[in-house]
């Protein structure tokens, strides 16, 4: 039976191809036995502290690789998975053709807003199906007042890229996705949502694409304070997080160095071995999570399984090369990537995420206009996975302000 989300807008001007995923028994089988036969090394000082102060623990990796090998069930996730419209199509952007995986939930509602959603790393479109759920049992597809529009972005999950005989970039990645916006899907005007890598590419795209007309931030990291702000306006919570952002600079930032300047080796090690990859991955979701609202294991083990069945890590870190750039493309810091006038702007404040901003900071980054923001109590990195009910009630209160303008 066909899924009642998945009519395609009328404005639709290239039919995408439907998409179910479906790892090949073998690979499957391979990728297990790999589990089974990797180890996990030693018990050592730095890998046997209770807060993971020098990285993941012994006692995690091995609970992980346990419920891994006995009890994590990816043919399961493949039914959730396909459970939502999912879609292929072919994106020609400058010299590049890329095959573009994108999932979503198609409104029949003629005044539907299209949002587009942009993950990270080491997210994927698996951060954003609560947030889908929510919307598939909150409304009809004649009541449903958004396009929802997730891609998984070049070189993540089902999508192909980057090219192999030159460099790739934000700039890149959202042309490519402005063009499935409206290009393929016809949408003159679009919202995009975004957290870690994807804030910026939705930045990008609020500076660069007369198509995307808002955007609204959930990680918004800059390295130095801008000038002008009222100091009296910082609380005392955004205070603490800026100490926390202070702290992952110094102690937690090592692994963006290592996507940027050695992407080649670090991808052949994370490659070889299912359990070197959980270990790389596994720490973001630990460390940069709320405690109280912290992804559970089978969700961590769900995405790291989707990244190695679909070899995304070695084709997913080069943003990471802008970042040592002098101009960081789609800086939030950077003056060149400041929203315009004419474009609204919307933050969504979490105390626990890595690097919380202050909202009078963010509002630097805006030229006029007011910046639309809230602070919450709870929350991290992962806001989409984390608090799902928050994040979309955000994204809802903002698009319901703005959007009519």
């Amino acid at each position: 039976m066909s899924n009642p989300y998945a009519t395609l807008p009328s404005t639709t001007k290239i039919n995408p191809t439907p998409f179910k995923t479906s790892i090949p028994e073998q690979q499957l089988q391979e990728f297990k036995q790999l589990l089974k036969l990797s180890r996990l090394g030693p018990r050592t000082f730095e890998n046997s502290d209770k807060e993971g102060m020098y990285g993941v623990t012994h006692e995690w990796m091995s609970k992980a690789k346990k419920e891994w090998e006995e009890e994590f069930d990816w043919r399961a996730s493949e039914t959730k998975i396909n459970s939502f419209p999912q879609y292929t199509v072919t994106i020609k952007s400058g010299q590049d053709e890329l095959t573009i995986h994108f999932t979503a939930l198609f409104s029949l509602n003629p005044s539907a807003t299209p949002i587009l959603f942009l993950h990270g790393w080491p997210g994927s479109f698996l951060e954003f199906h609560p947030i889908m759920e929510i919307l598939q049992n909150s409304y009809t597809p004649e009541t449903l007042p958004y396009h929802v529009i997730v891609p998984s972005l070049p070189g993540y999950a089902f999508s192909s890229g980057p090219p192999l005989d030159r460099d790739f970039d934000l700039k890149g990645v959202a042309e490519v996705v402005d063009q499935l916006m409206v290009g393929v899907l016809g949408f003159e005007r679009y919202v995009a949502q975004g957290g870690d890598i994807g804030s910026r590419i939705a930045r990008v795209l609020g500076v660069e694409f007369e198509g995307c007309k808002a955007i609204h931030l959930n990680f918004c990291q800059m390295i130095k304070e801008p000038e002008g702000v009222d100091q009296e306006s910082i609380t005392t919570e955004e205070r603490a997080g800026l100490e926390r952002a202070d702290q992952f600079v110094r102690k937690g930032s090592a692994y963006s160095f290592e996507h940027a300047t050695r992407p080649s080796t670090i991808s052949f090690a994370l490659s070889a071995s299912p359990l070197a990859l959980l270990a790389w991955i596994g720490e973001k979701f630990l460390a940069w999570s709320d405690p109280a609202t912290a992804p559970s294991l089978s969700t961590i083990l769900e995405s790291t399984t989707l990244y190695y069945l679909t070899d995304s890590f070695p084709r997913a870190i080069y943003p990471y090369r802008s970042d040592y750039h002098p101009e960081t493309v789609g800086g939030h810091d950077k003056p060149r990537w400041n929203v315009p006038e004419d474009k609204s702007m919307g933050y969504s404040w979490f105390p626990m995420e890595l690097a919380p901003m202050p909202v009078a900071w963010v509002q630097k980054s805006k030229v006029g206009g007011k910046l639309w923001w809230k602070r919450h109590g709870r929350g991290g990195h992962f806001a989409a996975l984390e608090c799902p009910d928050v994040l979309l009630g955000d994204v809802g209160e903002f698009v319901g302000e703005v959007w009519k303008r």
